[in-house]
C-alpha cells in the first residue's frame, strides 16, 4: 500500500510542476477480460480492449491480448502470452502514421488479502515489436478491491472499489529521452455479480510521456470493464 500511494504522489508532482507541453484530452475504453480454468493450475487468458479517442468518436487504440495462467497457489499466480495492438493517430499530439505492434508479455501477480481489502501487486515485463522498431518495457500496478456491501466478501457478490495505479518503465534501446513511458491511475464501482462475472465503471487518467521527453498526454477517461470467466474444465 506504501508503494501504490508513493508512486500516486510521485506522478502527480511530476505532472503538476514539471515544465512540459501537457494536453488534456477526453477518451472512452471498454475491455473484456476472461480468464478460463482449464484445470484446477491453469487458466486460458483472453482479453480485448476498445480504446477510443475524442470521446467514443474515434480510434485510440486496438488490443488483444491471450496467454496462459499457471496458479502456484489462491496467492502467487504466473502468466506469459502474446499480444496485437493496433495504435492509430489521434488528438492533440498524433503520432504519424498508425502503428502494428506484436508484443510479447510475462508476469507476475501477488494476492494479499488485508482484513476484507483485497490487495493486488501486478509485474509484467513486454518485448514489444512496433512495425521495424523493438522496445521492452516494465509495469507495476498496486490494486485494492474495497467491499462496499458485506455480500462481497461473504458470498463474492455485491458492490466493490477498485482503486489502482500502474507505472510503465521502458528499459533498453529505443526508449527515448524519458524512462517514465506512461501512468494509470483507476477508481472505479464494480458490481460482482458471482464469482465468475463482474462488472466496472469508473475513471482513468491515463498519463503518456512521448519519446521526446517534452509532450504529454493527461488522458481523463470514462473507463468500463467487463469481467467473464467459463470453466472448461468441466
Amino acid at each position: 500500500m506504501k508503494i501504490f500511494f508513493i508512486l500516486s504522489s510521485w506522478v502527480f508532482i511530476f505532472s503538476s510542476y514539471a515544465q512540459k507541453t501537457i494536453d488534456d484530452q477526453l477518451h472512452g475504453w471498454v475491455l473484456y477480460q476472461g480468464n478460463h480454468k482449464l484445470n484446477s493450475q491453469f487458466d486460458l487468458h483472453t482479453e480485448y480492449q476498445w480504446r477510443r479517442a475524442n470521446g467514443f468518436a474515434d480510434w485510440q487504440q486496438s488490443l488483444a491480448r491471450v496467454g496462459l495462467d499457471y496458479k502456484l497457489n489462491p496467492s502467487v499466480t504466473i502468466s506469459g502470452g502474446y499480444a496485437w495492438i493496433l495504435t492509430y493517430p489521434y488528438g492533440s499530439q498524433p503520432i504519424a502514421n498508425q502503428t502494428n505492434e506484436n508484443r510479447l508479455w510475462q508476469q507476475l501477480i501477488l494476492k494479499q488479502p488485508i482484513g476484507n481489502f483485497q490487495v493486488q501487486h501486478r509485474y509484467r515485463l513486454e518485448q514489444r515489436w512496433i512495425d521495424n522498431q523493438f522496445k521492452q518495457r516494465m509495469r507495476y500496478r498496486a490494486q485494492v478491491l474495497i467491499p462496499l456491501q458485506k455480500s462481497f466478501v461473504d458470498k463474492k457478490q455485491g458492490l466493490f472499489l477498485n482503486v489502482n495505479n500502474e507505472v510503465f518503465l521502458g528499459f533498453g534501446k529505443g526508449i527515448g529521452k524519458n524512462i517514465l513511458d506512461q501512468n494509470r491511475f483507476i477508481g472505479a464501482v464494480g458490481y460482482q455479480f458471482n464469482k465468475d462475472f463482474s462488472l466496472q465503471m469508473g475513471y482513468l487518467n491515463q498519463f503518456v510521456i512521448k519519446p521526446d521527453g517534452l509532450h504529454i498526454e493527461r488522458n481523463h477517461t470514462l473507463w468500463t470493464s467487463v469481467v467473464y470467466n467459463l470453466d472448461f474444465s468441466k
